[in-house]
């Protein structure tokens, strides 16, 4: 995702002045593709530019590259912008902007929806949060990589949207595995099952993503098992933190860790279907 929003601002115009990643060959390779620097560490990015993206994985490894002691993005970040586009807990964006402000910086939220080839042609669905006199000094950046583009308000929620749009999906991705897998089950035609659901109340935006990848087990990873995982613990837990019972969403986080567990998680989200179509390895061990 990152990679491609990099690509894209190039092709707009803009100086992609500097790279990093974990791995460092991919950010070598991009580094070169873009005639960028490529940044051993966290501390270079900062000094090499004014707005900085984070794209990273999970909690750990958003307050990791803001580390307030160490190599960090916080070195020397007097007067930058950071644009944090991970899907992490409300909470951790709000530490993020205690942190940056506390090295006189600023930083705001920009969670993304879509995929791989969206953010390579800048038709992401972006949704952000944070203070809103930052929001606006980005906007044309943030215009660039988005077809659509949402502030929603303080920082943190729109990190609660976003887990709610992902709550959704994976929840209507399970339910597809299970509807095709039940019919495969029963001997059914799925091409005209998947006709049928599209034109009826079984209709999703997940039946057009995947539908026909689930019947022809064609799992190339857009968005992982284990990032649905991550992703549905997230919003299954604020639904606790505000004590409401969300037994969909409970069972929608226990498929996806079992995918996990059974080391499926590098599949892509349709993976779910090899739980749920008879025949296949996950179902024969669920």
């Amino acid at each position: 995702m990152g990679a491609n929003m990099a690509r894209r601002l190039k092709d707009c115009g803009y100086t992609v002045s500097v790279v990093s990643d974990v791995h460092a060959p991919s950010a070598e390779g991009l580094a070169t593709e873009l005639r960028a620097k490529h940044a051993t560490t966290l501390a270079e990015v900062t000094a090499a530019a004014d707005v900085i993206f984070t794209v990273v994985t999970d909690d750990a490894a958003q307050l990791g590259v803001f580390a307030e002691s160490g190599d960090s993005l916080l070195v020397g970040a007097q007067g930058k912008i950071f644009v944090n586009c991970a899907t992490i807990t409300p909470s951790t964006h709000v530490e993020v902007e205690r942190r940056a402000k506390a090295a006189g910086a600023s930083s705001i939220e920009a969670c993304m929806a879509s995929s791989i080839p969206q953010a390579r042609n800048g038709t992401l669905y972006l949704m952000c949060g944070g203070d809103a006199a930052v929001f606006e000094r980005v906007k044309p950046i943030l215009e660039k990589l988005s077809a659509a583009l949402r502030f929603v308000g303080p920082t943190g929620s729109a990190a609660k949207v976003k887990a709610l749009v992902n709550m959704v999906m994976n929840m209507n991705t399970a339910a597809l595995a299970e509807g095709l897998g039940l019919g495969a089950a029963l001997g059914l035609d799925l091409e005209m099952l998947r006709e049928v659901f599209a034109q009826t109340g079984a209709n999703s935006q997940v039946l057009k993503t995947d539908g026909e990848d689930m019947q022809n087990r064609a799992h190339d990873c857009y968005f992982s098992a284990a990032h649905a995982a991550k992703d549905s613990t997230i919003a299954w837990r604020l639904g606790q933190d505000v004590g409401l019972t969300l037994p969909l969403a409970e069972a929608t986080k226990r498929q996806y860790d079992r995918m996990v567990e059974l080391g499926l998680g590098h599949l892509d989200k349709s993976g779910i279907a090899e739980l749920t179509f008879p025949g296949r390895e996950g179902a024969a061990r669920s």
